[in-house]
Formats: C-alpha cells, structure tokens, sequence
C-alpha cells in the first residue's frame, strides 16, 4: 500500500540505495513510475505492507515500510532489492555497492570509492566538516536526522586523523 512518505512513523525502516551517478529527468520519472507499481502491490505473505519511497538528489533512492502496520519479511526484503537489481540493468546504474561513498563539496554530490575517500581524508581534500551521507541509516527519524550530515557526526569520521 503506497501512502505519503511524510505519514510514515519515525520508526519506519528504511533502505538507501546510492545510485553511482545521477539520473536524468526521464529516469526520475520511469523510476518513480516503477517504484510506485512495485510499492502498491508489495506484500509480506500475502498482507499489505505499509510503504513509500523518495528520491533524493536524483541519485538516492529511499524505499521505507512503516513496521507498526506489519513488519516486514525476508521475502518482501528480497522481493525490492531484486526490484533495485531490474532498476540496476535496465538504466546501467549502480545502485547497490556499498563500498561507493557519497559526500557534497558545496551543491554537488560525489561518488568516490571507499579508497579514494580515505585517500581524499589523509590529503586534507575533504575533511571533518565536509557533508557525508550516512547510508547506514536504519529508520525514518534517523534518515531525518543522522542521514545528510558532517562527518564528525557519521561513521565516516574514523578516516580522519
């Protein structure tokens, strides 16, 4: 069942998939158009799951499940992250490693790897105070509060010295 991401509870689960490089404007739009089939008959044996989903950036893709309606299964859980791998394949992106990290120099947003992050950290390019986004997330309050943040503030600080 798809509802308004805003009428989830804080407790909400979520799961962040950081795509590799921004979409365009078309495939904001067939992405949505796919998240939203998929959302609307999204079941945990057979009962309806309480969800929705935001992208943000263009280049993250938030799917949330409010688990004070029903709590989600293994089943549900592989049923959208095949849903990621079809998104995947169909627009060439790459959506679930979780070894890319992701950070904003002023308005725009990088995608490195785990090792040029660090590499960047011990060179001064990025530091403390640069803009990290913490994927590690779990809920709808943390998303809100601990997801876009300094790094001080994630776990990405222990790459500083």
């Amino acid at each position: 069942m798809l509802v308004n991401f805003e009428s989830l509870s804080d407790t909400s689960r979520i799961w962040i998939y950081q795509s590799n490089r921004e979409f365009s404007e078309n495939e904001v739009e067939i992405i949505k158009l796919k998240i939203e089939d998929f959302i609307k008959n999204w079941k945990r044996h057979g009962e309806d799951l309480k969800a929705s989903y935001q992208i943000k950036y263009n280049q993250f893709i938030i799917l949330a499940v409010d688990e004070e309606f029903n709590e989600v299964s293994g089943c549900s859980i592989d049923a959208s992250v095949n849903l990621i791998k079809q998104l995947e394949k169909e627009f060439n992106l790459d959506l679930t490693n979780k070894l890319n990290i992701s950070f904003k120099v002023n308005n725009s947003i990088n995608i490195v790897s785990l090792s040029d992050f660090q590499h960047y950290a011990k060179q001064g390019k990025i530091n403390l105070n640069t803009i990290v986004f913490n994927n590690m997330v779990a809920t709808k309050v943390d998303l809100i509060n601990n997801w876009e943040v300094t790094a001080d503030k994630s776990w990405h600080k222990r790459f500083f010295v």
